[in-house]
């Protein structure tokens, strides 16, 4: 369902987390976050538990999803979940599911950006390492999670996209021929590459889902001064990151469109909408493109074959 033409949430840029989640009760609720050792992904994990929620916590080790659950009031269960490595991404759906009989949110925030040009050789073709994680490995992960979410009574998969989006290629969109970009690689059209992936995936993801008790939305959480980019060589990244300070977020406000998203009651039932600054904002260019994004699917679907559900 989508939302009417002229919905406001009433929040906007500025906005905080605590803000847009502000008289909540997610008492039992369990809500699943990637990405939780730092940035928009631990902000999103103080919040949501500090409004009750028990949160499934994932990080690339253990150690460090203990660490960043250490530091957190409330409810939380850690767990190690590589997203550059689907057999890390299995192993922790697979202790997920014997754990909790059911999610309620699935927050994809984990992502990388514009790192130097690195291959992951797990799936059926060698792949850009931020195709690999910001998109295949959720797909992956999502998959995975999908029994846990049509055991909850109304649950909601948040995907983390980016702006960045219409900065991948703009005659093709997705470089189905070139997924391991050995030619014309740039770190940060890559990353657009990635986040597109990821609007589409959100896109057919609602379509399937259309019916059911889950819900797909896509979220851009602005430009936020946190580590994401700390590992560029993209000089175009390095002169955001020093000269963009008075444009960027603090990471409060780069978390309050994600935790909106998961969880505001205004939001029952509304799938495939794309939300920035907590309001719906339209998707443009090829992001747009249905038949784009059944042909991705089914794309991801051959790349991850062995490490998808058998059902």
């Amino acid at each position: 369902m989508p939302l009417a033409p002229l919905f406001k949430s009433g929040f906007n840029r500025k906005s905080t987390a605590e803000q847009v989640t502000e008289g909540a009760n997610l008492t039992g609720k369990t809500i699943l976050i990637t990405g939780v050792s730092s940035g928009l992904g631990f902000e999103s994990m103080r919040v949501l538990a500090q409004r009750g929620a028990h949160i499934v916590a994932l990080d690339r080790t253990i150690e460090t999803a203990k660490k960043a659950c250490d530091e957190v009031p409330g409810t939380t269960t850690p767990f190690a979940c590589d997203l550059s490595d689907p057999d890390s991404i299995i192993t922790s759906a697979n202790a997920i599911s014997e754990q909790f009989s059911s999610l309620d949110v699935v927050l994809n925030n984990a992502g990388i950006m514009a790192p130097p040009l690195t291959l992951i050789h797990k799936y059926k073709e060698p792949l850009e390492i931020q195709f690999a994680v910001n998109f295949l490995g959720n797909f992956v992960l999502v998959n995975h999670l999908m029994p846990l979410l049509k055991a909850a009574p109304s649950a909601r998969i948040v995907l983390v996209a980016s702006g960045a989006y219409v900065t991948s290629p703009k005659k093709e969109g997705i470089l189905f021929d070139n997924l391991d970009w050995h030619s014309g690689y740039d770190g940060l059209n890559a990353y657009g590459h990635s986040k597109l992936a990821v609007m589409l995936m959100n896109r057919e993801l609602a379509e399937r889902l259309e019916g059911t008790n889950i819900t797909s939305s896509a979220i851009h959480p602005g430009l936020i001064r946190t580590k994401l980019a700390s590992d560029t060589q993209t000089l175009k990244v390095k002169f955001i990151s020093k000269f963009g300070g008075p444009f960027m977020r603090s990471i409060p406000q780069g978390a309050a469109t994600q935790c909106w998203a998961a969880t505001h009651p205004a939001l029952e039932g509304i799938n495939g909408e794309h939300f920035a600054d907590c309001n719906p904002k339209a998707a443009v260019g090829h992001a747009t493109d249905s038949a784009l994004a059944k042909k991705l699917w089914q794309k991801a679907t051959f790349l991850a074959e062995d490490y998808l559900p058998k059902n």
